[in-house]
């Protein structure tokens, strides 16, 4: 999130035993804020608008986000969920301008656990994440109803899984870096299997 700056001007000083409504208040990064104030800091339910038009509105602890807000950027992109000191944490959707979504799990302003995640062309993603990106388990479909169903690693299908093209036929088995690596199965469209060994992609051999 925007960085935190809790010297207001046009702020008195002293301390409060409970929140007081107060604003607009120009901070000295030049945002304005109206809302709830304890101790001479942002504390309840405010409001808070940026130079370069980015706003939030929600919940503030210790002047800064904590607890449920919204959060809307210049470039149109929104998040609305849970805070913790001025990042996205626990759960929350993040809507981009030209479409894609996510709705799910964060941790320090990454997706951090399960989530589902769409793209415009009509591609979508559900399952685990890691220090913002797809790590774990889950299922990727294609634009074209193609899909891969298994294990992810730092964005990248790796481990064990099975990928289903949009014709019917399917290759189960070990993958890495994106692409299909030690031994699987293929299967074709009429249900007829073969067991073998792929290196980078590519069959290196049947093994049945």
């Amino acid at each position: 999130m925007y960085d935190s700056d809790s010297a207001q001007q046009n702020q008195e000083g002293g301390d409060e035993t409970s929140r007081l409504q107060r604003g607009p208040v120009t901070l000295k990064n030049g945002a304005t804020y109206t809302g709830q104030w304890l101790n001479n800091q942002r504390d309840g339910y405010g409001y808070q608008l940026w130079p370069d038009g980015s706003k939030y509105e929600g919940y503030w602890r210790n002047d800064k986000a904590n607890g449920h807000g919204k959060l809307v950027h210049a470039d149109g992109d929104v998040y609305e969920g849970e805070w913790s000191n001025d990042k996205a944490h626990g759960n929350g959707t993040y809507s981009h301008a030209n479409g894609a979504y996510y709705n799910g799990e964060w941790m320090d302003d990454k997706q951090h656990g399960w989530g589902m995640e769409s793209w415009p062309d009509g591609a979508k993603y559900e399952g685990q994440y890691g220090d913002g990106k797809k790590d774990g388990r889950g299922k990727l479909t294609f634009a074209d109803g193609s899909f891969y169903d298994g294990e992810f690693k730092e964005n990248e299908i790796s481990g064990r899984g099975k990928y289903q093209w949009a014709d019917g036929r399917q290759y189960i088995g070990d993958w890495k870096g994106g692409k299909q690596h030690g031994q699987g199965t293929y299967i074709t469209k009429e249900g007829n299997r073969r067991n073998g060994e792929w290196q980078n992609g590519k069959k290196i051999r049947w093994i049945d």
